[in-house]
Order: structure tokens, then C-alpha cells, then sequence
């Protein structure tokens, strides 16, 4: 049952569900009547508590996906489909250390500080105060971050940490600040961006290709729900579709004689000679 000052999920037979804080003395008021803070505060989680009017709704616990999405936002957020897997290709685990770059509302902070668990630490950067501001507010409201530092700095200054096993960076412009990534994770690190446009991509993965990176992935992921009737079994009629590339990649010493030894069908040929003529024209601007 949800204490006095917990975050509920109060969901109606009509099918809407609403995040609530449960405090005492206020009651929930709608069109199906009241129900009394005391009730709720004796009624189970997954049980139903009936309104004054004896309209039935089920108290529930939220999870992490109703906590990210239920943040409040002055930015766009990142979707529980890509956090989840962000947080999976990096590791992140009870126990791991994690920068973040670009907190913004604080979605990922949050999801963060929840896989990396007490015994974790995440280090969250901001350069804009009122968005420093308000992902601390929504780690607050969740209940969520006391494993969080947070720096109201631009990363073009470098990172605290030196031997972060992860970091995150969503950033417009993520390939100007490569060497102060690579400077702040340990050998052998994760590392994970977001970007909106294959243009970006593209110029992050240039920006790679002469620095310590290996592995490097560009995915995306698409979510098509079903209308769950089991007698009329079809796709929903709209999809979360693309929301952003994810480019992930590992910090990792680079090795010619690696590197040659490596595929050497036509593709591989074609893509080593146009990295080594961007690499001469690197050294020409030089």
C-alpha cells in the first residue's frame, strides 16, 4: 500500500491511469467521485479502492518506465525503449560508475541511478541552469538519485572522473568532445550517443575514426504494439518509430597490424581507402 508521500498509479476502468503523490488530508477528487487519502492509504498495491460513489479503481505501483515517462519536461526526453537498451549496452549495473553529458529533464538520470544500484555512482553534467535545475527536481519527485553528482559545467572543460567504466552523451555536437570522453573511461570502457540525424552520425563516427574507438555500432530501434484482443489479434494503428540513433563503441587502444589482419572482401578495401585518404586530409589541415 502506498505511503504518505509515495507516488502512486490510481487507474481508472475507463482505462486512464494517473501518477499521483499520496499526502494526508488530500483526497482525489474526479468525476467519479472521491476517494479519501486515508482509504488509499490502507488499500494494497494491485488491490481496488471504491470512490464515494462506489466506482471502483485499482491502486498500482509505478515502475521505472512510469517514472521516466511521468518527469516533467522542458526538453525532449528519451523513450523507455532506448534507455533500456542504452543502459544495457553500457553495463550499467549495481556497483558501476556512469557519466552522463546533456542531463536535460533528467529521464536517463534517473534510469541511471536506478540500474547503478547503491553501490554505484552516476556523475550527471549540465551546462544550462534551469535544465541542472530541473533534473535534480525530477530525481526528487521520483525518489531516485542519491547516488548522483551533479556539475553545472560545460564538458568542453573536461570530466572529473578519470576511470568511469560508461558515459553517455547526448549532445548536439558530441564529436568536439571525443578526447575529454576518452580521457574520463577506463580501457576497455563503454561508451554510448544519441543523435537525431544521420548527418550527426556521420560526423561522430569520422571524429572516431582516428582515436581510440573500437566496435563502433549505429542501431535504432522501432516499437510496433499490438491491440492485445485475442480474438482480433492486429498492429496498433501508430508506432514509436524512429527517435533517435543510438551509436555505441568501446575505448580501446588502436593497432595497425590489428586493424590490417582484419576482413579484406572489396567493401573493406573500399571503406580503408577512404579512411586513409580522410587521414591524409587530416594531416594536410594540420
Amino acid at each position: 500500500m502506498p505511503a504518505f508521500g509515495e507516488l502512486f498509479i490510481l487507474a481508472s476502468p475507463g482505462g486512464r491511469r494517473s501518477l499521483r503523490r499520496l499526502m494526508p488530508g488530500q483526497d482525489i477528487h474526479g468525476n467519479d467521485g472521491v476517494i479519501p487519502a486515508g482509504l488509499l492509504a490502507e488499500t494494497p498495491f494491485g488491490a481496488e479502492v471504491e470512490t464515494l460513489k462506489g466506482i471502483p479503481y485499482r491502486v498500482l505501483k509505478p515502475s521505472l518506465y512510469d517514472l521516466t515517462r511521468g518527469v516533467k519536461r522542458r526538453t525532449q526526453i528519451l523513450y523507455p525503449k532506448d534507455i533500456g537498451y542504452i543502459c544495457m549496452r553500457l553495463g550499467v549495473g549495481n556497483g558501476n560508475r556512469v557519466i552522463e553529458a546533456g542531463s536535460g529533464s533528467g529521464s536517463m538520470t534517473l534510469a541511471l541511478s536506478w540500474f547503478s544500484g547503491e553501490l554505484g555512482h552516476v556523475y550527471s553534467y549540465e551546462a544550462r541552469r534551469e535544465f541542472f535545475d530541473l533534473c535534480r527536481r525530477n530525481l526528487d519527485w521520483a525518489g531516485i538519485g542519491g547516488n548522483v553528482t551533479q556539475y553545472e559545467r560545460d564538458i568542453a572543460e573536461g570530466f572529473e572522473q578519470t576511470d568511469a567504466d560508461a558515459l553517455f552523451l547526448d549532445l548536439r555536437e558530441p564529436w568536439l568532445y571525443l578526447d575529454q570522453s576518452l580521457a574520463a573511461v577506463r580501457s576497455g570502457g563503454f561508451f554510448a550517443f544519441l543523435l537525431p540525424t544521420s548527418d550527426q552520425v556521420s560526423m561522430l563516427l569520422k571524429g572516431m575514426e582516428n582515436r581510440n574507438f573500437a566496435d563502433a555500432e549505429v542501431e535504432e530501434i522501432l516499437v510496433r504494439p499490438w491491440k492485445a484482443v485475442a480474438d482480433r489479434l492486429r498492429p496498433a494503428d501508430r508506432m514509436t518509430a524512429h527517435t533517435g540513433f543510438l551509436i555505441f563503441a568501446r575505448k580501446q587502444e588502436r593497432s595497425r597490424k590489428f586493424e590490417d589482419l582484419g576482413p579484406t572482401g572489396t567493401r573493406e578495401r573500399k571503406q580503408r581507402l577512404a579512411l586513409e585518404e580522410r587521414r591524409r586530409g587530416a594531416d594536410g589541415d594540420a
